[in-house]
């Protein structure tokens, strides 16, 4: 075990404290026309606020905030200038992480070549002394020499930029410029870019009717949206609201939103639309109380169910609470090819199976790999393995960690991450081969569940380890080591001890037991073959 990290303890993953849904709207002609314009114009709002707020950067406090929602208010409402004014500080302080993030990696990237220049042509790497090794021949510590200065010159660039936003989406604005590539025409993408940058979304508010007086849903699926002051004149009910034809009926978790609105808690509802559908939808989120995280040996009480996470498919194998794998190995496979919608819609298939599955068992929790792969696909650790770097880049860990810790949260079933060191590599070491039948054909993905169920349950991987000196059939030590091919008369016969067992035994007693000819062997010269002749007459 010397050179080896030592695994981090297993803990059970916290449920999410948010919630959300979403129904279509089956709006009439006349109600998109007005939702339409209403978006539209506080999306130009919320333009010009957060460009604002992209112009104070880090000086930003909360007099300024309070400056920025005072002009919004004027030109819409005071719940709607609240909404937009926070809308734009979220959507900063989330470029702000990823610049943020990004000059991390870039300092990574170049503390890495750094260290492998540093290093002579061919040095191996020396973990103990820290020390990476060095670039195989003369061109490619070249190469890497000059991306190293390309590395210094972006982080630089982006050391000194200020935050970068783009409302509706930086994908989508560079796909104006690609649009034979994405498969659009021009007058396709100008139907998406302004539905993108649209606003239409207000945060709830407890104590105030329904949860929500901005855009309030009642109890009867009746929507209603308060007007800003300029577009007073399209309202169709009083107090400057306009009121939808269509009706709202959310079929999932119907009954926890209906229950929130009606004692009048905080629910937050955003419309958009999707001009490629020509549907309008409604989501609805509101947050939940904090649930105690349950232990982990309550959560281990009926055993797991071990899951290996792979690109296109998920290895489950239940397993008993003494580690001992029950029935037969589980393969969930899903496609991650195609659209967006068919690449998540396969992913919630996949995990479906998972977890009914995993009631079947009667198992109570799911173990599964607390993977990061932030560093896994550089070119600085796996450069030249370009097939590998590939691979784990569209592989969907967050996707598969996040949903499946919220779909297990509805189902009452606990979610145990464990550290994925070395799962792969002894789970086909000490359980592929014996659990490998001519009926059966087991993986190494299916024996990496196993060592994943293993180490939630807190049993070690290994098979089989040595029992306790008092009860091994030596009293000084189980003979688990074989002696070398060079040791000298390693093939003779054991000394018998004196002692309880052995000392009825008389002197001499076993003297063949190192002849390898005294064994049960064919041909032996003790044994009697057809041709040979019996001591006895044979008219005795």
């Amino acid at each position: 075990m010397s050179g080896l990290r030592e695994p981090a303890a297993s803990f059970v993953v916290p449920a999410p404290a948010g919630v959300a849904v979403r129904d279509r709207l089956r709006a009439s002609e006349a109600d998109a026309a007005v939702l339409t314009e209403v978006g539209v114009y506080l999306g130009s709002l919320a333009a010009g606020d957060l460009a604002e707020r992209s112009r104070q950067g880090l000086a930003h406090d909360a007099a300024s905030w309070a400056v920025r929602k005072r002009e919004l208010t004027g030109r819409s409402s005071g719940r709607w200038a609240g909404s937009i004014t926070k809308a734009s500080h979220d959507q900063w302080a989330l470029a702000r992480r990823g610049q943020a993030a990004h000059m991390a990696w870039l300092r990574g990237q170049i503390a890495s070549i750094e260290a492998r220049l540093a290093r002579p042509l061919g040095a191996n790497a020396d973990k103990r002394a820290g020390l990476v090794r060095g670039y195989a021949w003369r061109g490619e510590w070249h190469a890497k020499s000059r991306r190293l200065q390309t590395l210094k010159d972006r982080l630089a660039v982006v050391e000194a930029d200020r935050v970068r936003v783009v409302r509706g989406g930086k994908r989508l604005a560079n796909t104006r410029h690609h649009l034979a590539a994405a498969g659009l025409d021009e007058q396709a993408w100008r139907e998406r870019w302004p539905a993108e940058r649209m606003f239409l979304a207000a945060d709830g508010e407890s104590g105030k009717r329904f949860g929500n007086e901005t855009i309030r849903v009642t109890d009867t699926g009746q929507l209603s949206l308060k007007l800003p002051a300029p577009l007073a004149h399209l309202a169709n009910a009083a107090h400057g609201r306009y009121v939808l034809d269509a009706a709202v009926v959310f079929k999932h978790r119907g009954q926890e939103w209906l229950d929130r609105i009606t004692v009048n808690r905080a629910v937050a509802y955003r419309i958009h639309h999707d001009p490629a559908r020509g549907r309008w939808y409604i989501t609805a989120s509101w947050q939940r109380a904090a649930a105690p995280v349950l232990p982990l040996e309550a959560a281990l009480a009926r055993g797991v169910v071990g899951v290996d996470m792979n690109d296109d498919h998920l290895a489950a194998w239940h397993l008993d609470v003494h580690g001992n794998p029950v029935g037969e190995p589980q393969r969930y496979f899903y496609d991650l090819t195609g659209s967006t919608q068919h690449r998540d819609a396969q992913i919630r298939h996949a995990l479906s199976r998972l977890l009914h599955h995993a009631r079947r068992c009667g198992a109570a929790a799911i173990a599964i790999e607390d993977l990061d792969f932030t560093d896994g696909t550089s070119r600085e650790k796996h450069g030249r393995n370009k097939r590998f770097r590939r691979l784990i880049s569209r592989f969907p860990t967050a996707k598969l960690r996040a949903r499946l810790v919220s779909m297990a949260a509805e189902q009452d079933i606990a979610v145990v991450a464990v550290d994925p060191a070395y799962t792969s590599r002894w789970g086909a070491q000490h359980w592929q081969q014996p659990l490998t039948t001519t009926t059966r054909k087991i993986s190494r993905h299916d024996a990496a569940s196993i060592a994943i169920g293993r180490r939630a349950l807190g049993h070690p991987i290994r098979r089989r380890t040595t029992p306790p000196p008092p009860h091994q059939s030596d009293g000084a030590g189980h003979r688990t080591v074989q002696a070398r091919p060079d040791t000298r008369r390693r093939e003779g016969t054991r000394p018998h001890v004196l002692g309880p067992r052995t000392g009825c035994a008389p002197p001499g007693r076993g003297a063949k037991a190192g002849d390898q000819g005294a064994q049960r062997r064919s041909e032996h010269p003790a044994e009697h073959a057809f041709w040979q002749q019996d001591s006895l007459p044979l008219s005795f």
